[in-house]
């Protein structure tokens, strides 16, 4: 029984120093890792901080310049952006540097992970490689009317990923920028081909006809920046010598000015007493013996 305390207490004694000898070898590694490289530490620390300091300065910089020069707020705060990110990478390589790390293992490994990121989301890269192109090369601006892809709005907002437009009826329609780079553009800037048309009777002159409706349009003022308004002969039908009209009006307010043009015309035509005749076929029967 004695010996078996005795072999107990040998063994925690013995559990008790190895554990001691642990702590003081881990207590020498680190009083020799803060003796050799105490410096060293200090000095990396500092270079990151400062360096993140003048990267936040010349973001905001480049971001005054750009506004300076009145450039797409998105590509300003883009080329903002970017240029501290790259000083602070700049910066984290040189403090790594300092330490005595070495960098290229990490750099081969941001690669490989590029890649496989590069491939898993190649459609959203494409988004984004498609909107610094327009933001770059500017084919519309905030405000323009652009119809793409069968979709006509107002550009409400450019952005990386893609670009808001408003239609007439007030309603978003978000367009992936990968499916605007390459593809057919139209840009009518802040207005919009407005087509109208109204019949008037054969025993009518038409041109008296043609100049009072482009003299009722112009009186409404329902164009845009194009103030001219063509009128003319649009068709022989069946019925009706067609008048037809095209004018340019703000998108924003596409159909109601669409609306009112139509109900100027109408107006004008009954306290005119033109006819407005609606479709008729005459029908001859023939009597045969």
């Amino acid at each position: 029984m004695l010996q078996l305390n005795q072999s107990n207490s040998f063994d925690a004694t013995s559990l008790i120093q190895q554990e001691i000898d642990l702590l003081t070898k881990l207590y020498d590694i680190a009083v020799n890792f803060f003796a050799n490289y105490s410096f060293q530490l200090i000095g990396a620390v500092i270079i990151f901080f400062l360096g993140y300091y003048v990267a936040g300065k010349v973001s905001l910089a480049v971001l005054k310049i750009c506004e300076k020069h009145k450039l797409d707020i998105t590509l300003s705060r883009f080329l903002a952006n970017t240029s501290k990110m790259l000083i602070v990478v700049m910066i984290a390589v040189i403090s790594l540097g300092k330490l005595g790390i070495s960098v290229t293992p990490f750099v081969a490994a941001i690669g490989a992970v590029s890649l496989g990121a590069g491939l898993a989301f190649q459609g959203l890269l494409a988004n984004y490689a498609a909107g610094f192109n327009i933001i770059l090369v500017r084919p519309f601006v905030v405000g323009d009317t652009i119809t793409v892809q069968g979709v006509t709005g107002v550009v409400k907002e450019v952005l990386l990923a893609y670009t808001i437009l408003i239609d007439e009826d007030n309603v978003e329609i978000t367009i992936p920028n990968k499916h605007i780079v390459g593809e057919v553009l139209h840009n009518s800037r802040h207005d919009s081909l407005l087509h109208l048309s109204v019949g008037i009777a054969y025993h009518h002159d038409p041109e008296p006809v043609i100049d009072l409706i482009k003299e009722t349009l112009e009186a409404i003022n329902v164009t845009g920046e194009q103030k001219e308004i063509q009128v003319g002969i649009d068709e022989f039908a069946d019925s009706a010598i067609t008048i037809g009209v095209r004018l340019w009006t703000p998108t924003i307010c596409l159909y109601e000015n669409k609306y009112k043009a139509n109900s100027a015309i109408y107006k004008a035509l009954q306290k005119a007493s033109i006819d407005i005749p609606f479709p008729q076929r005459d029908i001859h029967i023939v009597k045969q013996d």
